[in-house]
């Protein structure tokens, strides 16, 4: 992220918002827009395109901690959310809907860098994991397609598996292609052929 961080406070009380932005902006290293009205708030927060969102909530819902959650754009950026007391599984349903760091005690400025740090660096993480994740899928993926087409290969021109993969890998050089790409061609020719 890029030294100077936008951060969106999602907080309906006035004073609370108030001492949050001057504890941000004593760091100096924090571009504050404070959001009073959750009413569409999806657009609000996007307008900014924050680095990070702090959620303050009083007490709040099942409803209204999905709405929040949602609306921040969890996948998208790290979230703190910062609730006043204990709210019986609804940590468990902020940190599944992308939470990146539950506060209970409300949102206390002197605690904010600590636990933007945090989240940040949650975020982060799960994010690596999640594109890790995408890879290692999207490279299954083509594995068992590479294996299909040298399996028709193999059956076609009475070939080994070794054989099969040479043609596959030749053939994509040939063509300035990926081997995948090849084997996708190959066996979506062969399902409709037959």
């Amino acid at each position: 992220m890029q030294s100077r961080l936008t951060v969106v406070v999602v907080e309906e009380d006035r004073d609370r918002a108030a001492d949050i932005v001057g504890a941000l902006q004593r760091n100096d290293d924090c571009i504050v827009h404070v959001v009073s009205n959750t009413r569409g708030l999806a657009a609000r927060i996007a307008a900014h395109a924050p680095d990070i969102v702090l959620i303050g909530v009083d007490n709040p819902t099942r409803d209204m901690m999905e709405e929040l959650t949602l609306a921040s754009g969890p996948l998208d950026r790290p979230v703190a959310m910062f609730v006043s007391g204990a709210a019986g599984g609804l940590a468990q349903t902020a940190i599944e809907a992308g939470v990146s760091a539950y506060v209970v005690d409300g949102l206390a400025p002197e605690r904010l860098k600590p636990v933007m740090d945090t989240a940040i660096a949650r975020f982060g993480m799960i994010r690596q994991m999640r594109q890790e994740l995408a890879e290692t899928r999207r490279a299954l993926e083509e594995r068992k397609v590479i294996d299909r087409a040298k399996g028709l290969l193999m059956k076609a021109r009475n070939i080994d598996e070794d054989a099969a993969y040479a043609l596959l890998r030749k053939t994509a050089m040939d063509q300035g292609r990926k081997v995948a790409d090849v084997a996708e061609a190959l066996v979506t020719a062969a399902g409709l052929l037959g």
